[in-house]
C-alpha cells in the first residue's frame, strides 16, 4: 500500500501579540529611550522651577563636552550617540516583516527617495522658521532657558559630531515616535486622533527640559508630523526634516549665538 503523502506545511506566521505583550513591549523600547528622556525632562524642568535663578537666566547645553582631554571627548561622544541608536534597532527588530518591504510597517521602502527628501525640504521651512520665532518670543517671556546646542569645544571633529549628533535625535525620535507608536497603537485599536496627540504629548514632554515653552512648540510639531505621517504612511520626509533642523541648529546656532549675544542669552 502507497503512503499517503504528508500535508504541505503551512508558513510559519508570527503569532498575534496579546495586548498586555504589547503594552509591556511598548513600555520597554521607551523605557530604553524617549521614555527615558522624558521622565528626567520632566524632573530636571522641576530642578530648575524651583531653583532661586529664574528660569529665562538658565542655561541648557545640548552637545556637552564629556571629557576633558580631547581623544577621550571624541571616544565618549562616538560610544554615547552609538549606543542611543539601539532602541531603533530594537523597533526595527520588532517590526521587520520577512517579505518585502521589510519596513513597510515603519514606512520605509525605499521607493520615491527624492519625493521623500525633497518633501523633507519643504517640512524644514514650515517648521524651522516658525520655531525659531517661537523660541525668540518664548525668551523674552521666560518660557525657554537659554539654549546652547553645541557646548563642544572646537575640534578638528567638532562639526561631524555635531551631525551625527543631529542624525541620531532624527532616527530615535521618528523611527520610535512616528514609525513604531503609530504601529503598535493602531494595533491596539487606538483612533487615529488619539494616537497623534499621545505621540505629540510624548515628544513635548521629553523637551521639557528647555522649559515650558519648548513643550508647547514640540507638542504643535508633534500635531504637524503626526497627522502628515497618518495622510502619507511614509517616513523618510520627517528623518530628512528633523536632521536638517537639528544639523542647521546644532552647528548653525552657536555663530549665531555669538553674533548676536543679546539676542539669544546665551552667556558670553
Amino acid at each position: 500500500m502507497t503512503p499517503r503523502p504528508a500535508p504541505a506545511l503551512a508558513p510559519d506566521t508570527p503569532p498575534t501579540p496579546s495586548r498586555t505583550r504589547l503594552w509591556w513591549e511598548i513600555a520597554i523600547v521607551l523605557a530604553l529611550g524617549l521614555g527615558q528622556s522624558a521622565v528626567y525632562a520632566i524632573v530636571q524642568l522641576a530642578y530648575r522651577l524651583t531653583d532661586e535663578k529664574p528660569l529665562a537666566d538658565q542655561v541648557a547645553t545640548l552637545n556637552p563636552s564629556r571629557s576633558d582631554r580631547e581623544l577621550f571627548d571624541l571616544i565618549y561622544q562616538v560610544l554615547s550617540i552609538g549606543f542611543s541608536i539601539v532602541p531603533v534597532l530594537l523597533v526595527c527588530f520588532l517590526l521587520w516583516q520577512s517579505s518585502r518591504p521589510h519596513l513597510g510597517r515603519l514606512g520605509l521602502d525605499g521607493t520615491r527617495i527624492g519625493r521623500d527628501a525633497s518633501g523633507g525640504i519643504l517640512l524644514v521651512l514650515a517648521i524651522g522658521i516658525p520655531g525659531l520665532a517661537l523660541y525668540l518670543v518664548g525668551r523674552m517671556l521666560g518660557l525657554f532657558v537659554a539654549v546652547n546646542p553645541a557646548g563642544l569645544d572646537a575640534y578638528w571633529w567638532t562639526v561631524p559630531v555635531l551631525l551625527l549628533a543631529a542624525a541620531r535625535a532624527s532616527l530615535q525620535e521618528e523611527f520610535v515616535v512616528l514609525g513604531y507608536l503609530f504601529a503598535r497603537l493602531k494595533q491596539l485599536g487606538w483612533g487615529p486622533w488619539t494616537i497623534i496627540i499621545a505621540t505629540s504629548v510624548l515628544r513635548a514632554s521629553y523637551h521639557l527640559y528647555q522649559g515650558p515653552g519648548a513643550f508647547i512648540g514640540n507638542f504643535a510639531m508633534g500635531m504637524l508630523f503626526g497627522w502628515l505621517f497618518l495622510r502619507t504612511g511614509r517616513l523618510l520626509p520627517f528623518l530628512v526634516a528633523h536632521f536638517l533642523i537639528d544639523a542647521t541648529v546644532f552647528v548653525g546656532y552657536p555663530w549665531a549665538a555669538a553674533t548676536w549675544p543679546a539676542l539669544f542669552g546665551l552667556p558670553a
